[in-house]
């Protein structure tokens, strides 16, 4: 009888530490395949569309579809994990997005735009499900180290979606051996890596974190006198899911409405496609890169005061982007680096509040739910964008988004006094 309690306890200790370094390794594999898999629809979705319309009018509806299909996505993908796990969730997510890899391949092949426009909808649940990975990784994580185990996953996005792009030249000339329109080429690449990104999930992702967490949960709750652990994961209470929401919702919408205009602004004053594509591989790298140090700084230091720098370095980035003269590429550069670098400030530490906040028994549910706002709201900035340059200039957007930033300064003031 003796012995039963200790190796219980040793169970409960143990194995969901070496479980979430398996899960973390697993989730690292599928966010590489999945990173060359979201790719294809940045580097040529828009020049698909213009191709095959013959026009630049309706160009920007791919961003918009894949938008669209990656909010309803995360609804869906959030209702899959809530009831039955982060494995089927995000493998279904995944497969989906090969799915509209395939259907966009197929409308290249029979020169159909409509079926393209609903196939890149559809291929936009890659897109939601890569994002929503992040969230997998912190399941098991101890309360001190959720920021670094998101900070883990997002950075992995980073190596698939440098290659990605990169490929695009290699598989257009595979697909022009098949028969196949060469734009559509990154596609049979973003086909084959998303299905490969199911297949690990399905294969490879055991214990389901999500479920793991809540069976640990129900365990420590029953071997408690009290009701102490339901308390657990409640975290900041209701005013932390406000706060992560808004944190992430804003710094997406300004960081899309910015990013968006920056080639714009380059190319009216006079800079190549090389000058505006090496400001954005900047701004991407800084989007992801430094993910590992700053989920160290958000479990070391605290969310607010991750989050709270995530509203200054916005505010840098915008006033940067706004004084830097048309013509200043290293300028144009740092901005939208000081921009990514704002973004991920927020992201890490918006999902880390989340998690913290959200009892398991409706985490999945609610972090779908946070997702759709995120991908509206990059979708907002992303039209809103261009109306406001064309109205104005490019300097008002990029002051204007900065000076939007600063609201998350009085948020989390608000939300650290309550505590």
């Amino acid at each position: 009888m003796t012995s039963t309690a200790p190796a219980g306890t040793t169970a409960r200790i143990s194995d969901p530490e070496q479980a979430q370094r398996r899960i973390l390794r697993v989730l690292v594999a599928s966010q590489v395949l999945s990173g060359a898999g979201l790719a294809a629809g940045v580097t040529v979705g828009a020049l698909l569309a213009q191709d095959m319309l013959g026009t630049t009018s309706l160009a920007g509806l791919p961003s918009a579809l894949f938008t669209a299909g990656s909010a309803l996505a995360a609804v869906a993908v959030g209702r899959i994990s809530q009831s039955r796990g982060r494995r089927p969730g995000l493998a279904a997510g995944y497969l989906t997005g090969a799915v509209g890899s395939a259907g966009v391949i197929v409308a290249a092949v029979l020169d159909n735009p409509v079926l393209l426009f609903v196939a890149l909808f559809v291929y936009g649940a890659g897109t939601a499900t890569n994002l929503q990975a992040r969230y997998a990784g912190a399941d098991l994580a101890a309360p001190g180290h959720r920021a670094r185990a998101v900070s883990t996953v997002l950075v992995a996005t980073t190596l698939g979606g440098v290659a990605g792009p990169n490929l695009a030249a290699p598989t257009g000339t595979f697909a022009e051996h098949l028969g196949i329109p060469d734009l559509a080429g990154p596609f049979i690449l973003s086909g084959a890596a998303y299905a490969l990104a199911a297949l690990v999930l399905a294969l490879w992702l055991r214990p389901d974190p999500l479920l793991l967490a809540r069976t640990l949960a129900r365990a420590e709750e029953a071997a408690a006198t009290g009701p102490a652990a339901e308390s657990v994961d409640t975290g900041e209470g209701r005013g932390g899911v406000v706060l992560g929401a808004l944190v992430m919702v804003l710094t997406q919408l300004v960081m899309v409405a910015v990013m968006t205009m920056t080639p714009v602004h380059m190319h009216d004053h006079g800079h190549g496609t090389a000058a505006s594509g090496l400001v954005i591989a900047i701004h991407i790298g800084a989007m992801y890169l430094p993910s590992p140090l700053t989920g160290w700084l958000v479990d070391r230091h605290g969310r607010m005061k991750v989050a709270a720098a995530s509203g200054i370095t916005l505010l840098a980035a915008g006033v940067l982007a706004a004084a830097a003269p048309g013509d200043s590429v290293a300028l144009l550069a740092l901005a939208l680096a000081l921009l990514g670098l704002g973004w991920n400030f927020g992201l890490v530490s918006g999902t880390a509040i989340i998690t913290d906040t959200v009892p398991l028994a409706t985490r999945a549910k609610t972090q779908g739910t946070v997702d759709v706002s995120i991908a509206l709201a990059g979708a907002t900035g992303g039209m809103a964008s261009g109306i406001m340059v064309a109205a104005t200039s490019y300097p008002v957007l990029a002051l204007t988004g900065g000076v939007l930033s600063l609201a998350l300064l009085p948020a989390v003031a608000a939300t650290a006094h309550r505590r």
